[in-house]
This record gives C-alpha cells, structure tokens and sequence, in this order.
C-alpha cells in the first residue's frame, strides 16, 4: 500500500499545496503565485507575502484536495516546509500544517526546503546512490553529496551572493522587469558573449562566490555610461550568464569525479535556466555520465516536493512535535541528523 502525504510550501512567495502518492507520483499540485503583487517593488516584499499567504493557504489546500477527490482523513502525513526562507512566510505554511494534523490525528513531518528541491527530481526519475546534486536557487548555491535517502553532505556553497541573486541584481541594473532570472535567461540566447566577465574559481575549492561578478558587470555598465558606450542588454546578459555557466558546470564536474558519483541532479529555480541546462548536459553526456533536471514546473518553490521529500521522512520514522516552528535558518546537514 502506498503512503499519500499532503505537502505544504510557503517558504517565500508561492502558496502551494500538493498530495503525492508513495514520494514519486503526484496527484494534485497547486501553487498560487505571487509574482504580480512583487512585481512593482522589484523583488519579495516579506509582510506583503506573508499576508497573500494568509489569504491563500485555505482555498490552496481546498482545491489540492479537490483535484485530488481526496479528504484530509485519507492522508497518511502531512508534510510542510519549516526552513530556510522568510520567517513569517513560513509560520503561515507550519500553524496550517499543524492545525490539519492535529485536527485529524496525523503526523506531522517538518521538511528543509533544499531537501525538498533536491526531492523534485524523484518525480522523476528514481536516485542512485552515490549522488551529487547542484542546488542553485535566488538564496543558494550548493553542491550536495548523498550517499543514502535523507542524508546531506554539503561540499561546497556560496560565500557571498547565490547565482540566483546574481541573477536578479544584474537583470535590476539592465531594468529588466521581475523576476529577472528568466528575462536574463532569454536575452542571453539572442546576445554575444562580446566581455569577458571574471570567473570566480576560489582554487581548489568547490564553493562559489558570484558577488565579484556581479560588481564587474555593474562596473562595466557605470564605465561605459560615463564614457557614452552603450551596451546591449542581450550581449551583457550573454556575457554574465557563460561566466556564471562556466563555474557552476565545472565545480560541479569535478566534485562528481572526486566523489566518484552514479548521478548527477540540478534543483532549484535556476535549474529551469536553458544555458545551465545545455552547458550541464553537453559536459556529462560526454563524459557519460548521468545528469538530472526536473521538469520547469518542478524547478521552482511547489508543495509536490516538500511531499515526496516528506514521505523518506516519514518511512524513516521521522516525526515532527506539537512545538514545530519556522527555523529561517535550518541547517541541511542538522537537519538531515535531526533524532540522533
């Protein structure tokens, strides 16, 4: 008989709510975005997503069910995302997943939202253990070392700026509309790679650090403003994306080799980037080796991978307490030990 777990996202500024049978098949998968309310500051705005939380997470939760011709009572847990991410977002997301389980007398399994983003991929495809996963999101750049279901080994991760903060800092100084990954994304298919922006290789290290880059492509633009050299959008945006391309697909190349890994993942909302995912691919199938993306509508925030994420926790006999809380800062690797 396989488990269904009810998942619960409101890490940032997506309300989302899914159910998914036996941590691989999804049955329902709602998110309500939030994009349109961010979109006139810029960026997420954490009171303003809170609220929109507040409004959302009943009728969410109502319509993943609905989708699903499920009820709460056919449930076997009820997972929810408890950090990292804005704290008042993830209250919202927490007291709904506690009062539903304990309404209905159901466990409660508190999930790390990067474990849940390394999770997506199981929807798609089963793990093989040893693996290395790329997570590269707006707040982290990490590379993870797996070795069995629910264990972490961070191995390298930012020291400043996350790619994806990169990402939206530079799409802000080019005044492109939010969220500006993507805007990035596309204009760098369509641009030349005409500067060579510098590439962050730390040594031997497999951390990153993309706040360099950032600067220089900042730099380049306030240079040529003041001597009257005009840029074009699509060449610095090809430009800083082979910069940050190069380093992510590298670093992650060689910790395979070092780490002798089956299986090679990328999760995250970077992920869904087009230059990552044909740079990523080229590199492995040459060396024959197996690399992962999910699907795009995996690769940002969705409740389907706190769920499955949810569900090794749940066969592990991992249980949450009455006294769960937002942990904005949670620790992967604290995490992943967390009953010992």
């Amino acid at each position: 008989m396989s488990e269904y777990i009810l998942g619960i996202e409101t890490s940032c500024d997506e309300t989302a709510v899914a159910i998914v049978k036996g941590g691989t098949e999804i049955v329902s998968n709602v998110v309500a975005s939030q994009i349109e309310s961010h979109k006139r500051f810029g960026g997420v705005v954490p009171e303003i997503a809170s609220r929109h939380h507040v409004e959302q997470i009943t009728v969410v939760i109502e319509e993943a069910l609905a989708k699903a011709e499920m009820t709460i009572a056919e449930m076997d847990a009820i997972a929810v995302t408890e950090g990292p991410g804005l704290v008042g977002a993830l209250l919202v997301g927490v007291n709904a997943a506690k009062a539903l389980a304990f309404a209905h007398q159901k466990p409660l399994i508190g999930v790390h939202h990067i474990a849940g983003h390394i999770y997506a991929n199981r929807l798609v495809e089963e793990f093989e253990f040893p693996l290395l996963a790329l997570v590269v999101s707006g707040g982290h750049t990490e590379l993870i070392v797996m070795k069995e279901h629910g264990k972490f080994e961070i191995i390298g991760e930012t020291r400043d700026d996350a790619a994806g903060e990169a990402y939206d800092k530079v799409a802000r100084t080019l005044k492109l509309p939010y969220p500006g990954g993507p805007k990035i994304d596309e204009l760098a298919h369509i641009g030349a790679q005409r500067i060579d922006f510098p590439r962050a290789w730390l040594e031997d290290s497999f951390d990153f650090s993309f706040s360099g880059l950032k600067s220089a492509v900042i730099n380049t633009l306030h240079n040529a403003s003041q001597k009257g050299i005009e840029y074009k959008h699509e060449d610095i945006a090809a430009s800083f994306q082979a910069s940050v391309v190069d380093v992510l697909v590298e670093k992650t190349y060689r910790a395979a080799i070092e780490n002798n890994v089956k299986q090679v993942i990328v999760a995250g909302g970077v992920a869904a980037n087009k230059g990552l995912r044909k740079a990523m691919e080229t590199k492995f199938k040459e060396e024959r080796m197996n690399v992962m993306f999910p699907p795009l509508s995996l690769c940002t925030d969705n409740a389907a991978m706190i769920a499955s994420a949810g569900y090794i926790a749940y066969k592990q006999g991992h249980r949450s307490g009455w006294d769960l809380n937002a942990n904005p800062g949670l620790d992967l690797e604290m995490y992943a030990n967390r009953g010992k």
